[in-house]
């Protein structure tokens, strides 16, 4: 009855706040969700980086809002990137572990979701750039329609990449299609058995640009051996270092096609993910190698983007939010010396951890909310999520959303605005093996069972207070048991209380 009691509050409150807004105005003309790949707290100058140049991000924060406590909801893609989509944590629901590059549709089509919600908000939507929540519902067929997508999920256009670069197919779907497919070279994908005659990277080392780890071995595409085994599709097969210019115009062009009504853009780019093969205009443009001049490119394609909004008039009552869909990682299965030229640099900033952990640095993102009309300039300590999205945007649009009581979405937009300092009370960050639980300075990790992967040589409980420790070195889970028992009973309460999912999204009893 009290949980039932809350979402009841929870969801009259936001139709309270949805009048607030709307009746105040403050709906954005135009919403730009630009979403980095592995990008770190401590990658860009406006929070503290030296080693790597972005002009760009650092004048998107000095003219937004910059906030300095924001996370994805995971610190991995493909769950961090199914929280932002439908306003739930990953962890609820079976099937949302990072995907292959053949995996069907996991996000339900009969629920609200981030572009149905802006859609029916009277918002033309597109999305450009890396998908990897599955696509279909049965055994792909790369040669035809390819559905449902994103299109059937609120999607106007799409132009995308299926999962992620280092996982074939290494083509682009345009409108629920391969682009430039030559019906007369069928793809076929495979991510067991080898397919085809295609050289791979145990099979032909000497054709590749960079050595790669067993498991990213598999079929050669463009110089680099990928996960997983394709044949077929030579005409429609991407080249690694045209990608971002390629993403980016799509991007300038969904905005000149529509500059004359509101727009919802979800740009999701490529870099610094592997592998790393920037332009070679970016080449040696820092002293990190291929991860910080990829991050260069971003900052570059970032920079391009923003120019057309400014070019098209548009940018005074434009909503850019900028921000990455989990922690940084150096050597993440390529031999690209990533490791070795580092140097000083800290891509988690002061946090320890990075991609796969329940640490600080595997979800604080940067994040960087420009809206000039409503936004005032400065920084904000507010701490907000990612999965916060779909209800903040559907408040600021004036979208009741009839599955709020089922959400973990929580509506931030007095925080997103600038207006509140406050945000959540309380954050869950997954990490693969474990899920972290914010509550104000207080940090706990509970390893999962099973615990998967760096999570597995984790004590089974850690308590951190983040105001005297943020780098999580000092574990106060004995020391404080009180403190202890109390963040677990809440993270239980999280977990269990609410109706989990199954991997069909059906929900299994509590």
């Amino acid at each position: 009855m009290a949980v039932f009691f809350h979402a009841v509050c929870a969801f009259f409150l936001s139709l309270s706040n949805v009048s607030a807004q709307t009746a105040a105005g403050n709906r954005p003309g135009n919403i730009l969700l630009i979403y980095a790949d592995d990008l770190g707290y401590g990658d860009a100058g406006c929070y503290g980086s030296t080693a790597i140049p972005t002009p760009n991000l650092d004048k998107l924060a000095k003219e937004g809002l910059q906030f300095l406590d924001a996370h994805s909801a995971a610190a991995t893609c493909t769950p961090s990137r199914y929280s932002l989509m439908t306003g739930k944590y990953a962890f609820r629901k079976k099937g949302t572990d990072i995907l292959p590059g053949d995996a069907n549709l996991i996000i339900p089509r009969d629920a609200p979701s981030l572009p149905s919600m802006l859609k029916k908000g009277g918002y033309a939507t597109a999305i450009v750039g890396k998908w990897h929540l599955g696509l279909g519902d049965s055994k792909i067929d790369w040669n035809a329609e390819i559905k449902p997508g994103p299109v059937e999920l609120g999607f106007d256009y799409e132009f995308i990449t299926p999962a992620t670069l280092d996982r074939v197919p290494c083509v682009y779907l345009e409108g629920n299609q391969v682009l430039n497919l030559d019906a007369h070279d069928p793809i076929r994908v495979d991510y067991k058995n080898p397919v085809g005659n295609d050289p791979t990277g145990v099979s032909n080392p000497g054709l590749l640009k960079m050595k790669a780890n067993p498991q990213h071995s598999g079929t050669i595409i463009n110089g680099v051996s990928r996960i997983g085994f394709m044949s077929g599709g030579n005409s429609a097969r991407w080249v690694d270092e045209t990608m971002s210019d390629l993403m980016g115009d799509r991007v300038v062009r969904f905005m000149e096609e529509n500059k004359k009504k509101p727009f919802f853009i979800y740009y999701a780019m490529a870099e610094p993910h592997v592998p790393r093969i920037p332009n070679p205009r970016f080449a040696g443009r820092t002293k990190l190698g291929r991860r910080g001049d990829s991050i260069v490119q971003l900052d570059f394609e970032v920079g391009k983007v923003l120019a057309a909004l400014d070019r098209l008039g548009l940018a005074d009552d434009t909503l850019v939010i900028f921000t990455s869909d989990n922690g940084p990682v150096l050597n993440d299965g390529y031999m690209d010396d990533s490791v070795k030229l580092n140097g000083d640099h800290k891509p988690a900033g002061p946090y320890r951890g990075g991609k796969y952990d329940a640490f600080e640095g595997g979800t604080r993102m940067p994040f960087l909310v420009r809206w000039p009309k409503y936004v005032k300039p400065g920084q904000s300590r507010a701490l907000i999520s990612q999965v916060d999205l779909l209800a903040t945007l559907a408040s600021l649009t004036g979208q009741p959303l009839s599955n709020a009581g089922e959400l973990d979405s929580v509506d931030v937009s007095l925080a997103l605005t600038g207006k509140s300092l406050g945000g959540r009370e309380s954050v869950v960050e997954q990490g693969v093996g474990a899920l972290g639980l914010r509550v104000g300075n207080w940090k706990l990790i509970q390893r999962t069972s099973p615990a998967k992967g760096k999570a597995a040589q984790l004590p089974e409980t850690s308590l951190y207070d983040l105001e005297k420790d943020p780098g999580e070195t000092d574990n106060l889970a004995a020391k404080n048991p009180t403190k202890t028992t109390e963040l677990k009973q809440t993270l239980e309460k999280i977990r269990g209380k609410q109706l989990m999912e199954n991997g069909t999204g059906e929900r299994d009893p509590e």
